[in-house]
This record gives structure tokens, sequence and C-alpha cells, in this order.
């Protein structure tokens, strides 16, 4: 049976963020708001919450996850910034992207992709997002809370609450978020590429895949 916190969505508050970083790292999946939509989120390094996670979303073994950072300092940790790619993130978070960037030793292989070596990353505005980042002072691997066989995110958190209990160790209510995902932004290579238009505003990446 998963726990359900409402945290406030402006001023989170700090019992319940904390009680929130303690489920992660004892290997909790955890469901929580960004600036996009609702996510499933664990800890980097745990396998077992990852599998749970491809389960609930019926994802196979080469499903992207998403690092979800607090702040610059902690993606040149992860991935490989050199400087124009360093004023461009700078530029554009925190917000609703995820930017791919070629990945660092510090990143498992089972994250990266396969063939490129990359990762996608994202520094969300979102104040909750941001309060359990702070206290948890790492990651958390993420990925879009949409269950196997449905095209659209999960928006209701009691809708969560009902259908996930047995399957994540924490829902957390943050008010509603939508259902839109963020814009993709391809940083690895020499120019910048949208991938994918979401959220987050992509008038400055000029090239479209």
């Amino acid at each position: 049976m998963s726990q359900f916190f409402s945290i406030h969505s402006e001023t989170p508050q700090l019992r319940l963020v904390r009680r929130s970083v303690a489920i992660l790292r004892a290997g909790g999946v955890v469901v929580y708001p960004t600036d996009s939509c609702y996510a499933l989120g664990c800890l980097v390094g745990d396998k077992a919450a990852m599998q749970r996670i491809r389960v609930i979303r019926g994802a196979g073994p080469h499903h992207n996850f998403t690092l979800v950072c607090r702040d610059l300092s902690e993606i040149a940790t992860y991935a490989r910034v050199d400087n124009a790619t360093f004023r461009l993130l700078k530029a554009h978070t925190p917000g609703a992207y995820t930017f791919i960037l070629r990945a660092t030793h510090e990143v498992p292989k089972r994250l990266q992709h396969s063939k490129r070596k990359t990762i996608g990353i994202r520094i969300p505005q979102h104040p909750i997002t941001q309060a359990i980042l702070t206290e948890l002072r790492e990651p958390i691997m993420s990925s879009t809370l949409m269950l196997a066989g449905e095209t659209q995110p999960l928006t209701d958190p009691e809708d969560m609450r009902m259908r996930l209990e047995h399957q994540v160790d924490l829902v957390i209510d943050g008010g509603s978020c939508g259902f839109e995902p963020t814009t993709i932004v391809d940083l690895s290579d020499d120019a910048p590429e949208l991938v994918r238009i979401g959220r987050g505003n992509p008038a400055p990446f000029s090239r479209v895949h």
C-alpha cells in the first residue's frame, strides 16, 4: 500500500519533503509533480526500482530514463558540457526542457543510449521537485507517469493513488501539472537539434528533427 502526501505546490512542507526523500533512499518508487507532467522516480543506482518503473510503464530494456537534477553543477557530474552548451543550459534552466547530452562515466551504462552514449537530463522549476532534490543531494532517475497501453500521462493524484497503490511506495499530490511533456533538445552534437516540442518554448532552438 503506497503512502500519499499532499505537499503545498509553492511552499513545500519540509517534514513531508524529508519523508519523501527517506522513501527514495530506502529503495522506493515515488510519483511526484514536475513543471510538465507527473513523473515516476527512484534513485539512480537502484536497479530494482528502475525495473518496477519499467513494469508500470510497460517499457522495454531500451526505455530512455531522464536524470532530474537540481542545478547546473550537478549536471556536470553526469554529462559532458562545453562552454557553448553551458551557456545554453544556463539560459534555459530551470524549465520544462529535457536536454540530451553526452554521458560521463558516472552514468550507469543501462541508463545511456545504447549506441550514442547519451543521457537525457533536466532541471525542473517546480518547487516540490526542487525541494526534494535539494534535500536528496543527488539526481532522481525519472520517467513520465504514463501507464502501459495508455497515450496520455495521468494527471489526477487521487486517480494515481487508486491505480498505483500496490505498485509505488509514495504518491505526492502537488496539485495540477497538466499533461504536456517537456520540449526535448539534443545538445550532443555541434548544433542544437529540436527533437520534440512540448511545454518549454522551442523558439531558441532552430532545427527540428
